[in-house]
C-alpha cells in the first residue's frame, strides 16, 4: 500500500447520491480475483451515458473523486475499492460513506473524506475549473481561493495510511515480538513445537 499524506489535482465533480457498489464495479467484473483492470469496468452503466464525467478527458487521472451522500452502499465487494484505485482514485469527498465501502477503501489505501454536504457542494463548484488539496497530516480540504474544510478520520486510519501499512504490512512490523514470543513458546513449552518429518 502507497503511503497517503496529501493528495492534490483535479477532482472529478460526480456528486450523485446513494451510488452503490454495483454501480461503481457492475457484477460482471466480478470474475477476477486481479485487483489490476478493473478501472475499465468501473461505472460502466454511467459511461454509457452520453457526456458522461468519467471519460471528459478534462478529469482524466483525477485522482480524487467528490461523490454524494450514501456512497458506496449496497454490498459488500472488495472489488469496488480495486476499481477505483485501478481508475487512479486515491481519495474520495463525500457526505458520507457505507460504513462496509470505507472499510474497503481504508484497508485498500483509499482515503474517505466526510464532509457537510455545503462544503461538497462548495468543492464540486470548484473542481469544475481548478484543483483540490487534501492534507492527510492537518486533516484538511483546501482550494486555491482559501476554502478550508476539516474533517475527522480514526487516528489509527490515519497512521496506517500514512505510513502505508495494511493489514499484512502491521503484522510484519510485530515480526520481532511474534519472533520471540515462538522462542519463548519453544523453550517453555516444547511438546507443542512441530517436529520435522
Amino acid at each position: 500500500m502507497q503511503p497517503i499524506d496529501r493528495v492534490e489535482g483535479k477532482a472529478i465533480p460526480f456528486g450523485r447520491k446513494n451510488v452503490d457498489t454495483d454501480i461503481i464495479i457492475p457484477s460482471q467484473w466480478l470474475k477476477t480475483i486481479s485487483r489490476e483492470g478493473l478501472g475499465a469496468g468501473a461505472f460502466e452503466s454511467i459511461r454509457a451515458e452520453p457526456g458522461n464525467i468519467f471519460d471528459d478527458p478534462e478529469f482524466a487521472g483525477a485522482p480524487i473523486l467528490i461523490a454524494g451522500d450514501n456512497f458506496g452502499c449496497g454490498s459488500s465487494r472488495e472489488h469496488a475499492a480495486w476499481a477505483l484505485i485501478d481508475l487512479g482514485i486515491t481519495a474520495v469527498i463525500a457526505p458520507s460513506f457505507s460504513d462496509i465501502f470505507s472499510s474497503n477503501a481504508f484497508k485498500n489505501g483509499i482515503l474517505t473524506v466526510v464532509l457537510p454536504q455545503e462544503a461538497v457542494d462548495r468543492l464540486m463548484e470548484v473542481a469544475q475549473t481548478d484543483t483540490i488539496h487534501i492534507d492527510l497530516e492537518s486533516q484538511t480540504v483546501t482550494t486555491p481561493f482559501q476554502d478550508r474544510f476539516s474533517f475527522e478520520i480514526d487516528p489509527f486510519r490515519k497512521t496506517c495510511l500514512m505510513q502505508g501499512l495494511d493489514e499484512i504490512g502491521l503484522t510484519l512490523g510485530k515480526a520481532d515480538a511474534i519472533s520471540a514470543y515462538e522462542k519463548k513458546v519453544s523453550a517453555d513449552r516444547p511438546w507443542m513445537v512441530p517436529v520435522a518429518a
